[in-house]
């Protein structure tokens, strides 16, 4: 099988276009498996918020608790050859293509085996995503380099991720659930090919010990980790009520949404020049930090919206996909820089990522477990019309992730910056103690 030998530094454009290339179906398929599935079986099935949110919540958990697990497994594949690998992800696209079909197309419409098909088919298909979604990160992860580098490594899965997120918000708009089902399979089919030929990374040898745990005994590691919850539970709170949001809060209308998604995700895509650009001069942590601001801004704009707003939703949009840039390119960056610096590159990547990967998905558990019954419990209902409904779910669409992008963002000062100050300065007091030893 054709491809490079070991990793390139620095990359080229067409060795991060290969790489990359499999982050547009694996972004594809997130969007309407996180922000469509659950709008589509309230209203087109009738399925209850409380019933749906506990499906989701608990498909959502089981993916979530086996991350680990598959990380272990895709760091044992690494070890044994990268054809190993390719061979895990092709059989992972197979049972992903098939995952998604059968979600958006059951085959019953009946209550009650709806929700259990659902169930089942839903686990099944996160199940080989996470194991699809692993492997990507961990072989990008190997490719290495300095902070300049891992943020463009990273930058290709989650631009070319982003325009697959661009497709899949107008695609079941404009040409079906069946054309957006045909083009993810043939999108997984090119992502899986590009894989082949792309950029090899150095792997460990095959005495390795694999050790689930040992991410948890870096301490970089588990701050950073805190920091990564926090401010995912804020972003996925929203992608989970957005849809909600626009069609009982704005009255927009149906055709308005893949405008308000596409432009939420070409902005993500056009601001991650400028994120990279400005990690060059403040470093990864602090560009990150600066997203955060400008995501809670928006959000506290967003609050003054209405029935009718839609240009003005528009600019929120643009906005928090601004905002979004840093979330995709930064923190992933700052993970490969914490395994390169504890000295595990090249043999625990999946461990790092199935854990890292397991917080992502109890981010959008609990966004989708608690956030839909709680607004259920206090009066809403899709199609709801009346003033206080209405307030709660701008509350939890709005306000609630604002304070906890809040609490993100002291976390990131606090544990992660702070800490990389006092090491700075002890470092360069270090030195000037012994260059005036020397003189």
């Amino acid at each position: 099988m054709s491809g490079d030998s070991g990793p390139h530094l620095p990359l080229t454009a067409a060795q991060g276009l290969r790489y990359g290339m499999l982050g547009l179906p694996l972004a594809f398929v997130a969007l309407p498996l996180y922000v469509i599935l659950p709008n589509h079986y309230a209203r087109e099935f009738g399925v209850p918020l409380a019933t749906l949110g506990a499906v989701l919540l608990g498909a959502r958990l089981f993916d979530a608790l086996i991350d680990p697990l598959i990380g272990r497994i895709t760091d044992r594949l690494f070890a044994r050859s990268v054809r190993a690998v390719l061979a895990w992800c092709a059989a992972a696209c197979v049972v992903l293509g098939l995952g998604f079909a059968l979600l958006f197309f059951p085959f019953t419409r009946e209550p009650g085996p709806l929700v259990a098909w659902a169930s089942a088919v839903l686990v099944i298909t996160y199940a080989a995503y996470s194991a699809l979604s692993v492997a990507h990160q961990a072989w990008g992860a190997m490719l290495g380099g300095d902070e300049a580098q891992r943020s463009r490594i990273v930058s290709w899965r989650e631009g070319l991720g982003l325009a697959g997120v661009l497709l899949a918000s107008v695609m079941p708009a404009l040409a079906g659930l069946g054309w957006t089902t045909a083009l993810f399979m043939l999108a997984l089919l090119c992502g899986w090919l590009a894989l082949t030929t792309a950029p090899r990374p150095i792997t460990a040898a095959q005495h390795t010990v694999f050790d689930l745990w040992l991410p948890f005994r870096r301490p970089a590691f588990r701050r950073l980790l805190a920091v990564f919850v926090l401010n995912g539970i804020a972003s996925a709170i929203p992608a989970t009520l957005v849809l909600f949001f626009v069609q009982d809060r704005l009255q927009a209308p149906p055709s308005m949404e893949p405008a308000f998604l596409g432009s939420y995700f070409l902005f993500a895509a056009l601001s991650i020049p400028l994120w990279l650009q400005l990690v060059k001069r403040l470093g990864l942590a602090r560009s990150w930090l600066c997203g955060m601001a400008l995501s809670m801004l928006v959000f506290i704009w967003a609050t003054q919206l209405g029935a009718g707003d839609t240009v003005a939703f528009l600019a929120v949009c643009a906005l928090s996909g601004l905002a979004l840039g840093t979330d995709l390119a930064l923190p992933g960056a700052m993970l490969a820089g914490i395994i390169a610096e504890a000295g595990d590159r090249g043999q625990s990547e999946g461990a790092y990522f199935g854990w890292w990967n397991f917080a992502t998905k109890l981010n959008l558990a609990l966004a989708a477990g608690l956030a839909l019954p709680l607004l259920g419990l206090f009066g809403y209902l899709p199609g709801a019309r009346d003033t206080g409904a209405l307030n709660a779910l701008t509350v939890a669409y709005c306000l609630l992730p604002c304070l906890l992008k809040l609490m993100a963002a002291l976390a990131l000062y606090l544990l992660v910056i702070r800490p990389a100050q006092r090491l700075h300065s002890d470092n360069k007091n270090s030195e000037s103690g012994i260059t005036h030893h020397a003189s």
